[in-house]
């Protein structure tokens, strides 16, 4: 999906196949007050900005409480960067099999929240293939300066509750790196075919193909329960400012399986919501900006011979209590 200057006008109108008229915003928010995202990060509702303007490589350690970069051969500066960037690079993760899985930038967010908003800009390479994980949000009581395990775990209703926004492959029918969808633990989450709890995805009514070698700006809603017996738990995304999915309590979903559910185009039952919490003082306290490739994801995709370089490049990330938009272009000089 391309954005374009007409439709941001027009309003707040979702558009996306399965979903109700839920008031959320599209195209510009926060960002329009921002051209190019100049001053944005002094907003006092943004709790995390980087857009890798700054310093080198080694200097991300001073920003970001854990970098994983194997032997410096992870993380490299780019000059390839969205159109309506106000900098001059980005952010290059690259993955090697038999040397790495990929790398990571995880941060803990300015302060702790019940709703956040994370938008950041990413391109696959020309010759992506199918990844494990990428970009997750969520929280850990007590908050951490590194990710946490848990794999395979149901969290308990206090301690955890995270998403990731990824790409899946569905089995290999959908071209790589595949369409954008959540993969969510949480205290409430259901059981695998296999005995134990992997994070279950979530998906829109029609999938959100990602482009090859093509900026995309993604950003995530993630909105707590707000009380532990309430189920009114939300999540959404957005890709280049249209809304692609709103999960919600009511939106209109296909049956439940151990591996998740998708929305529902049609028909459908109705969707309890989420519980994401048991405990108010487990909130949304990170971002992990996350590149993970194993053979693991190609063989669940039915792939051969995986590719052996995996390239991914981030730019202009803005993690904010608001909906933030995509950059909101500059005015020529």
């Amino acid at each position: 999906m391309k954005s374009g200057w007409p439709w941001f006008i027009m309003g707040t109108g979702i558009l996306a196949a399965g979903l109700s008229a839920a008031p959320l915003p599209e195209g510009f928010g926060l960002s329009a007050q921002f051209p190019g995202d100049r001053g944005l990060a002094r907003h006092p509702a943004v709790l995390l900005a980087e857009d890798f303007e700054n310093g080198e490589i080694p200097d991300l350690s001073k920003r970001w409480s854990d970098v994983s970069n194997k032997g410096g051969k992870v993380l490299a500066w780019s000059a390839d960067k969205p159109a309506a960037s106000a900098g001059a690079r980005s952010l290059q993760m690259t993955a090697t099999m038999g040397e790495n899985t990929g790398g990571h930038l995880y941060r803990r967010l300015a302060r702790p929240a019940d709703k956040v908003f994370a938008r950041f800009y990413v391109k696959f390479a020309e010759d992506a293939a199918y990844i494990h994980h990428f970009a997750h949000l969520g929280g850990y009581n007590p908050p951490t300066g590194w990710p946490q395990g848990g794999a395979g775990e149901r969290p308990k209703g206090h301690e955890r509750m995270t998403v990731g926004i990824e790409p899946y492959g569905d089995g290999g029918r959908l071209p790589p790196p595949g369409a954008w969808g959540f993969y969510a633990y949480w205290q409430e989450m259901k059981i695998s075919g296999d005995g134990k709890y992997w994070g279950n995805g979530l998906r829109p009514a029609r999938p959100a193909l990602i482009p090859r070698h093509q900026w995309q700006c993604v950003e995530v809603m993630f909105q707590a329960n707000s009380a532990p017996e309430k189920a009114d738990g939300e999540l959404a995304f957005w890709v280049d400012g249209r809304l692609a999915a709103h999960f919600f309590p009511g939106a209109k979903r296909e049956k439940w399986t151990g591996l998740g559910f998708q929305l529902a185009e049609a028909g459908g039952e109705p969707f309890e919501g989420f519980r994401w919490r048991s405990a108010p003082e487990l909130k949304i306290n990170f971002f992990w900006l996350l590149h993970y490739v194993t053979e693991n994801a190609a063989r669940q995709n039915r792939v051969r011979q995986p590719n052996p370089v995996n390239r991914v490049w981030f730019d202009d990330i803005v993690v904010a209590t608001e909906y933030i938009g995509p950059l909101a272009p500059r005015q020529p000089r």
